[in-house]
């Protein structure tokens, strides 16, 4: 019997996920389409609204297919509370429903994920701050442009 539905549930998760990732894929295109500043200036409007809700949606969609179910104890600090949010260890595929849980915040990643096929197209529109480990000044550099956006007065949505 489990074994059964094992049999019948794997593939069918896996083909939702897959179906769940090309739409995140198509929602990150669109709002990232012929986007003013590239990368420089945040998203505004319809685009980072998209994001926030159509991202976050399809990652809690995702965790669910997956089996898991998350539940928020307390309240997530807001833009103007938090401008900067901390979670760790950060070192596994469980950050993304992280991501979901706070409104899809930017996020300090390797430069080397943004040419991920799929991928690096849903990360470049949570506008990350893009960590080069070739640059020896990255570190000086991640660190003055988390401070810029954090004291953009809301102009960039949070840092996780």
């Amino acid at each position: 019997q489990t074994v059964l539905q094992g049999i019948i549930l794997l593939p069918l998760r896996a083909i939702c996920i897959i179906f769940i990732l090309l739409l995140a894929w198509l929602s990150a295109s669109i709002a990232t389409f012929c986007q003013p500043g590239r990368g420089f200036l945040p998203l505004k409007g319809w685009r980072r609204r998209m994001i926030q809700t159509t991202l976050s949606s399809l990652t809690r969609t995702a965790y669910f297919v997956m089996g898991f179910q998350v539940k928020v104890k307390g309240k997530v600090a807001s833009l103007p509370e938090a401008p900067i949010f901390v979670a760790a260890p950060h070192s596994s595929f469980f950050d993304a429903i992280i991501c979901a849980l706070t409104g899809m915040p930017s996020i300090v990643s390797r430069a080397e994920n943004l040419s991920t096929p799929v991928f690096g197209t849903i990360l470049r529109s949570l506008q990350p701050v893009a960590v080069s480990r070739q640059d020896p000044d990255s570190r000086k550099n991640t660190v003055a442009e988390i401070t810029r956006r954090a004291l953009s007065r809301g102009q960039w949505p949070q840092v996780i």
